[in-house]
């Protein structure tokens, strides 16, 4: 029975959520079953049932709350029943144990029905004797269950724990003494086992809490402690008196004691040491102990690697368990739950099914030895002597079997009590001590039993590695080498060999160096003797240590220790698998020693390694599996030396058929192996096992055995095991390994194989695409039968091929060909996880692969051009459908794992157009799908963290914008919906299943979801709102009628969300208070609410900070964007608040309006209320973004500054921002912080967003400040101009100048993509002249921070302008330097336009006005623009300048400032000359331009400013023009130079006094006429010819009606131009006319022609 209900429970647990149909099915009543077992009268089977329903529970987290619920009612029901007692405890206590494994917990109230039920329990114990035992054990036993629980539920019980724990012991010695004379056996009994459980309990508790363990709690549980000590010496006068049955009572109290003292720091129990140490000293030497019992811990102790020379390698097997039973001294199969009932709660041991705690005899041992470990480091050396002294006594009195039994625990303990000065870093003690040590160990080395030598080999290396002195060390291994070489009998050279490879083990290579020598001689001397294969073995394994631990030292000994390795390998029989096994240890431990030297190409080298290759194939050969497990390792070192070497075609086969041995280390070290090879090569290892499955087809047929590594005759399992194994069918080596998922338990071998097949996916999934899409569907799919499913094979023709893959493949499903009957089992829930996992990684690889991969039109070209392109896109129906199989399954963890897929696929697949349907994407027809998927995660019975991630996946659904038809959307739209109204449900409300914070995660998931829809609708409605208008469609509806439109209208989103929005901004608001308090330090921990906030309670508050943690950024995003379109105007009165709340809320709205919970309500004013609001918002934004963690998501961080643009859009947040200047240099400051350790150019514009808002907040704020001002006092001039940063002084403040704050921010920005602006970095070394192209990312944030920058004056008082002007000049002028380079296209860069804006902004600023400044000003304009001079000088190294931008800046300086500034004859020259150039230039581009700015510097209304340069420019503008008539235009742009240049001339003609005009147009005149053609030339004019034609034409045309007077004047002084005027315009008109006769009505244009003509002449 007992087995059976572990199996069950094993079972069911491995099944997990998929077995809920089985629990749930009525007609077996598995329940009731095994519920009704509880009553069994016997212990072993009521503790079986108990732990088959913690499995249940496990496995089905939803029946751990009515579990405990029904076993509690049923124990309160049947108080008077000892079974009944005894079995709903343990039932309990086995659920309480469970819920560590169960991620959602129970709800907290469960804890205080324990703890009143367990006091219940012993304070009932003692009125009714029949049951007193039973209820003392179950108090306590469910008092220990609770402490698992952890610290969260623990800290509220605790005070009354420690008052528990305190009554249980006498106060005093008095009382103990007076105890003694007391009572009958059975009241001691009672006694006894209560003492014990409430040990056992504090032993949980400390075990359990350690956070709840402060000095003072030790301190408290350390009197109770004490008293168990005192009483342990008086219990043998106790059981002489009452009898020997309470030995075990006990024994157990003294378990108890040790296990918990071995927990506590050994200084709070020092004053105890001498009589603990007697007790555990009497305990292990077995004094009072007439059964000869060994601790069971020896093993553990020892090297794993020693166990080859104990016969102890079987532990690893598949049938571990049985094999350990038939090892000497092991008292493996002796546990059991009803030795140690609290197991029933604890943790298990990684590994094992079901706990079996070991009998008392042993178990009290074992926690003696291992508390001695732990004191031992702390005991004065004197005491140290007496005991090793004792030790020595205690084994020459022995005799016999007795004396080995003494010998083992005193050799256990004394390994633990080396293993603890290591670890403490202690030293063993004076030469006294040491000496008695040795003798103590020494003398175990000749002894007969191999396991105490091994442990006295261990402990010598241990000692050597305590003491670690060089003379201690060579005494050691002299006295060794002395007994090795005088010594002839088997044990005493065994026991000395494998001391001398401890030594070098515990000391390394360095410290044992100068014995290596004689070490090596004298082992491979013994490792020749042929006579004796144990002593060959112990000589070979120590070899193999001392190879392991010299590393590089012991170069010079590979070749002789390799060549006998090669001997012995052919001259010692393989029977003597033991001898074998260490011979590859030693090959491998060679291998690693010459490293990657043996790549090279000399002579020794390839004699090295070609016997490395021999000795590896020849144990390779060896019948035993250890041996080639051996081997296969030796390889794997092998090839990641030296690659080239090992060949792949003969061990990948080899390799694959191990896969299937019945074998468990040769399985492990195959697929450790392939998990190497496939890093590399995986391209490779897969041909070869394929190649396998070739040639497997054509043997099977012949009937010839074709494995060559089968040992002679095997098992029948081993004969159709090997059959499967080379049956590698057309899925390949992956699907293998998929299938092995399915089989192995091994925890090691398991996770090698999820490495092998994820190191195989992400070097072949691209290119094989289809494959590895098929080979996760299929797992996914898991029909129930898997020999139907399609056969993986793709594109291939021939059907009888078909066939014969069908066949291959229910092969490797079914068992092998006997087996055949069988129905094939699905893939277990696990596998199909990993499954949907590689789907993810899948996405993400292609992703990383090829742009095609998300684009179905290029797909489609890509598969025309080319059949065998493979891209995902064209797989998309098939992705969509393992999401939804995995999605909608039973098993919970494949649930999340298909949701999780869903989700990449949409993000990764939203934004595809579908090529046929212009406007639609490709996901739009599996709307269906999507919502189906996501319908069952909202039902009511779905885990709270499924439900969490289905709205996470709603929200990405929604936000993707793939849905177009609102009606479509809304079905997913009310899942949201529905989800909100069980948000508003409040607390506690429905049954609660899970623990609260459960509860937590769900509601803010689904809030988190609406904010993300609630954002993403926001900006589909600014962008609509910033889009024209565009006309609908079908204008006679009514504009109001959208049903009928095809288009999404703009705001259509934001229709489903607003009616939702009263609702959910005040729980957004809510959350984010929550969220505000939880981040508060711990310091501040009185200031949080008592019962907890409006989503979380207190119990819970731990677990609730990482919920909060994961959704508080979109709210506060969506809570930003509220505010700012409508918010911050709704104030809510408290009335329609609570109106609107459910009770438990409320609780939380008061505390949302700060108030304590009870007061009546204030009502606060609308301002009170947004400015709470604002503090909140920027109180939690700060928090965050002073140090985000470097493993928060970057959608957190623009999340939290996309918020704050936000909330600076609105007026209310300005003036908030800028009253508190502090707090905006508080915002400045967290921000720089951002940027030193946040890289991304996103979060950095986002940064510069956010900064100018700030500075544009300051600039409004004192505008406003500065008017008020004016108006008030306008006598004042002077006042309203220190207002501003500076003050009169000019002196920024650091720290509480925003201005300081905000350019120390944007100079990190310049520095940081243009490294050149600093002269630090300019004037290093390794400085590289070269400049970069900044990127376009780049670009636009430099320009941004320009922009910010030449706001920044208008923030400070003259004298503040002063102090920043220098700086911001400068940064401008160099920025412009290194910005300004010609591209192709004569494109300005955003940084260019912004200095250029820049420098405009600030040379208009008002400072002239002021006297003070006006000196300092003058000067710095002026040098600002000597730098642009000499910036702007063409150098030749440079990359080509632009002057364009250069003269720009010049001309803007020309334009705003005043000609005292600027009229300096060296910078006019210079001035001057930087036009010349550029009138000079061979680009037709910048003359254009140039010509541009000198139009507008020669209109300057200052005269004395623009005279100047027309006296310098005009004469070379008038060449340059006259030239052209020879040099007639080729390109629109020449064209465009000429037609601005003639602009100009024409503005100089009107700008000159009427006297002058002839002169001028005489310039004019014969240059616009020299453009006209003659009608011969004009024909076969280009078109730009042609287009100067016209344009001159149509110049002069207009300028002779302007100047009637001068023009005549300068046509009759030339009369050759005349003629060439008129038949210019002639033959304009005869054009015109033809023109004309072609259009039949006469256009009204051409009259005004002819009258002008008419007035000319």
């Amino acid at each position: 029975m007992v087995c059976a209900l572990q199996e069950l429970g094993s079972l069911v647990q491995s099944l997990n959520a998929t077995a809920s149909p089985l629990i749930q099915e009525p007609s077996l009543g598995l329940l009731e079953t095994v519920t009704s077992v509880l009553l069994h009268p016997s212990m072993a089977a009521r503790l079986a049932a108990a732990w088959c329903l913690r499995c249940v529970a496990v496995a089905l987290p939803f029946q751990l709350t009515p579990f405990l619920d029904r076993c509690a009612e049923r124990l309160n029901n049947l108080k008077t029943s000892p079974e009944a007692v005894s079995g709903y405890s343990f039932a309990m206590a086995a659920l309480l144990g469970g819920v560590h494994q169960c991620p959602l917990g129970i709800p907290h109230a469960k804890g205080k029905m324990v703890v009143s039920i367990a006091e219940d329990l012993l304070r009932t114990a003692a009125q009714n004797s029949r049951l007193s035992l039973q209820r003392t054990q179950a108090g306590w036993l469910l008092l220990g269950a609770l402490m698992t629980l952890g610290p969260s539920v623990v800290r509220y019980h605790l005070p009354k724990m420690l008052l528990l724990w305190r009554n249980v012991f006498p106060r005093s010695l008095k009382e103990l003494e007076a105890e003694k004379a007391r009572g009958d056996s059975f009241t001691w009994q009672v006694t006894l086992e209560g003492r014990a459980g409430a040990l056992c309990a504090m032993r949980s508790f400390v075990a359990h809490c350690p956070e709840l363990l402060t000095e003072d709690v030790i301190r408290k549980l350390m009197t109770p402690i004490e008293c168990a000590m005192t009483m342990m010496s008086h219990i043998p006068s106790v059981i002489k008196a009452h009898g020997a049955h309470l030995k075990a009572s006990a024994a157990m109290v003294r378990l108890r004691l040790y296990d918990i003292l071995a927990l506590l720091p050994p200084k709070t129990y020092e004053g105890s040491f001498n009589a603990l140490l007697r007790e555990l000293v009497a305990e292990f030497t077995l004094t009072d102990n007439s059964a000869n019992t060994t601790t069971s811990l020896l093993r553990s102790l020892c090297h794993y690697d020693d166990s080859v020379l104990l016969g102890s390698w079987l532990q690893e097997t598949d049938h571990k368990s049985i094999e350990d039973q038939l090892q000497p001294n092991s008292a493996s199969g002796s546990g059991a739950l009803e030795h140690d009932p609290s197991s029933i709660y604890l943790r298990i041991p990684a590994g094992e099914a079901v706990p079996g705690p070991l009998p008392l005899g042993v178990s009290v041992i074992d926690a003696s030895v291992a508390l001695f470990g732990v004191v031992f480091p702390h005991v004065s050396y004197k005491h140290r002597l007496q005991m090793l002294d004792h030790f020595a006594e205690c084994v020459k009195q022995a005799k016999g079997v007795r004396q080995q039994a003494v010998q083992l625990n005193i050799f256990t303990a004394v390994l633990s009590a080396l293993k603890g000065l290591a670890e403490n870093k202690s030293t063993l003690g004076p030469e006294e001590v040491r000496k008695s040590a040795l003798t103590l160990v020494m003398g175990a080395l000749d002894n007969p039993n191999p396991i105490l030598r091994c442990a006295a080999g261990e402990a010598l290396g241990r000692m050597a590695q305590v003491v670690g002195e060089a003379t201690f060390i060579a005494r050691m291994a002299q006295f060794s080498f002395d007994k090795l070489k005088s010594a002839r009998d088997v044990v005493s050279r065994t026991g000395h060999s494998l001391a001398l490879g401890c030594l070098h083990r515990y000391v390394g290579g360095i410290g044992s160096g100068q014995h290596l020598k004689t070490s090596v001689s004298i082992l491979l001397a013994l490792a020749q003797d042929g006579t004796s294969p144990e002593v060959q073995t112990w000589s070979l394994h120590s070899l193999a240590l001392i190879v392991d631990s010299s590393g590089p030292m012991y170069r010079g000994y590979v070749e002789p220790t390799l060549s006998l390795v090669l001997t012995l390998l052919l001259t010692v029989p393989p029977s003597h698998t033991e001898v074998h096994q260490c011979l590859g240890r030693c090959l491998g431990a060679i291998i690693t020693t010459v490293g990657p030297e043996l790549q090279g190409n000399g002579a020794t080298i390839s004699t090295i390694r070609s016997s490395c290759l021999v000795g590896c194939a020849i144990t390779q050969d060896h019948s035993d599996s250890l041996v080639q497990a051996a081997a296969i390792s030796c390889l794997q070192q092998l090839h990641m030396f030296a690659p080239r070497h090992v060949n792949l075609s003969s061990l990948v086969p080899s390799l694959c058929v191990h896969l299937c041995s019945s074998h468990l280390l040769l399985r492990r070290a195959a697929v450790a192996c392939l998990r190497q090879l496939v890093q590399r090569e995986a391209a490779e290892v897969c041909e070869y096992a394929m190649s396998l499955a070739k040639n497997a087809g054509d043997k099977e047929n012949s009937g010839v055995n074709i494995n060559p590594f089968a040992p002679g005759v095997g098992s029948r399992r081993d004969s159709h095991c090997r059959h499967q194994g080379v049956n590698i069918t057309e899925t390949g080596l992956e699907g293998v390994l998929f299938g092995m998922l399915d089989r192995e338990t091994d925890r090691k071998l398991c996770s090698d194989i999820h490495d092998t097949l994820g190191h195989m996916l992400s070097s072949l999934a691209v290119e094989k695409l289809s494959h590895w899409l098929m080979l996760c569907k299929d797992v996914l799919a898991a029909s129930s039968d898997m020999s139907t499913a399609a056969p993986l094979g793709g594109g291939k023709d021939e059907e009888l091929e078909k066939k014969d893959e069908m066949d291959d493949d229910t092969m490797f499903t079914t068992l092998g060909e006997e087996d055949k009957s069988k129905p094939s089992v699905a893939p277990r829930w696990a596998t199909r996880v990993f499954a949907a996992d590689c789907l993810c990684r899948i996405i993400m690889l292609c992703e990383n692969a090829n742009k095609a991969h998300f684009d179905l039109a290029m797909a489609r070209s890509a598969k025309l051009r080319n059949p065998k392109n493979d891209l995902l896109v064209l797989h998309l129906s098939d992705l969509i459908r393992m999401a939804f199989m995995a999605a909608t399954d039973h098993s919970n963890q494949l649930r999340m794992a298909g949701l999780q897929a869903l989700e990449d696929i949409i993000k990764k697949f939203a934004s595809v157009p579908e090529p046929e349907f212009p406007g639609h994407v490709i996901l739009e027809q599996y709307q269906a799908n999507v919502g189906a998927a996501l319908r069952p995660a909202f039902s009511q019975d779905t885990p709270s963290d499924i439900t969490a991630k289905a709205c996470q996946v709603c929200s990405t659904w929604i936000g993707s914008e793939v849905v177009s038809d609102l009606n479509d959307l809304r079905r997913v739209h009310n899942l949201l919906v529905s989800s909100l109204d069980k948000v508003q449900a409040g607390k506690g409300s429905s049954s609660q299943l899970y623990r609260e914070s459960a509860t937590t995660m769900e509601k803010l998931a689904v809030l988190k979801a609406w904010a993300e829809v609630y954002v993403v609708a926001m900006k589909i409605k600014k962008e609509a709102e910033t889009k024209p208008k565009r006309a609908i469609k079908n204008t006679d509806d009514e504009e109001e009628d959208f049903g009928t439109v095809d288009e999404l209208p703009p705001d259509s989103l934001i229709t489903l969300v607003q009616p939702e929005l009263p609702i959910l901004s005040r729980l957004w608001l809510a959350a984010l208070k929550d969220y505000a308090l939880l981040t508060l330090p711990a310091e501040f921990a009185s200031q949080l609410p008592p019962d907890g906030g409006a989503f979380y309670t207190p119990e819970t508050i731990d677990t609730a900070r990482l919920h909060y943690r994961n959704s508080w950024a979109p709210i506060l995003h969506a809570v930003a964007l509220w505010l700012n379109s409508a918010g911050f105007n709704a104030s809510e009165s408290p009335e329609e608040a609570a109106a609107a709340m459910p009770n438990s809320q409320k609780r939380a709205s008061s505390i949302m309006l700060n108030q304590a919970p009870g007061t009546p309500p204030t009502t606060k004013s609308l301002p009170e209320i947004n400015k709470d609001r604002m503090h909140l918002i920027l109180g939690v934004s700060i928090q965050f973004l002073c140090s985000p963690r470097p493993e928060e998501p970057v959608e957190h961080v623009t999340s939290c500054l996309q918020a704050l643009h936000t909330l600076l859009d609105s007026p209310c947040a300005r003036i908030h921002i800028a009253e508190d200047q502090l707090l905006g240099v508080e915002l400045l400051s967290v921000m720089h912080r951002l940027l030193l350790t946040w890289d991304p150019p996103s979060v950095q514009l986002l940064v510069t967003g956010v900064v100018q808002q700030i500075v544009r907040a300051a600039q409004d704020y004192l505008q406003e400040k500065r008017n008020t001002l004016n108006e008030d006092d306008i006598k004042e001039k002077e006042t309203c101009l220190v207002l501003g940063e500076g003050g009169e002084s000019g002196g920024l403040v650091p720290g509480k100048s925003l201005v300081f704050a905000a350019m120390e921010l944007l100079m990190f920005i310049l520095v940081r993509h243009m490294p050149q602006l600093s002269p630090k970095m300019s004037d290093s070394p390794s400085h590289v002249s070269a400049k970069p192209q900044l990127s376009e990312e780049s670009a636009r944030l430099v320009a941004a921070t320009v922009t910010i920058l030449s706001d920044l004056p208008s923030l400070c008082s003259p004298a503040g302008c002063m102090t920043i002007l220098p700086t911001i000049l400068f940064l401008i002028t160099r920025v412009l330097k290194e910005t300004a380079v010609k591209s192709v296209d004569n494109q300005v860069s955003p940084p260019v336009s912004a200095t250029l804006q820049a420098i405009k902004t600030i040379v208009t600023l008002p400072m002239a006005k002021t006297e003070e400044t006006h000196k300092q000003w003058t000067s710095l304009i002026r040098s600002t623009l000597a730098s642009v001079l000499e910036y702007s000088q063409p150098e030749g190294t440079k990359s080509i300048l632009d002057e364009v931008s250069m003269l720009t800046a010049i001309a803007l300086f020309l334009w705003s400032a005043s000609t005292e500034i600027i009229g300096v004859q060296s910078l006019q020259n210079g001035c001057i000359n930087r036009f010349k150039n550029a009138l000079n230039s061979c680009d037709p581009w910048v003359q254009a331009k140039c010509y541009q700015l000198l139009l507008s510097v020669f209109q300057h209304t200052n005269r004395a400013l623009s005279t100047p340069y027309i006296h310098s420019l005009a004469p070379i503008m008038v060449e340059k023009l006259k030239a052209v008539e020879g040099n007639r235009p080729n390109s629109n742009t020449e064209l465009l130079a000429v037609q601005e240049g003639i602009k100009v001339l024409e503005t100089l003609v009107a700008l000159g006094e009427e006297q002058n005009r002839v002169q001028l147009l005489a310039l004019l005149v014969p240059t616009l006429i020299s453009y006209l053609l003659n009608e011969s030339a004009f024909v076969s004019a280009s078109t730009v010819s042609k287009d100067l034609h016209e344009f001159a034409l149509q110049n002069l045309m207009h300028i002779g009606p302007l100047y009637p007077h001068a023009f005549k004047t300068v046509m009759g002084a030339a009369p050759e131009l005349k003629i060439r005027l008129e038949t210019a315009v002639r033959a304009s008109q005869a054009n015109k006319a033809k023109a004309a006769a072609r259009q039949p009505p006469p256009t009204i244009h051409s009259v005004p022609t002819i009258k002008l003509k008419t007035s000319f002449f």
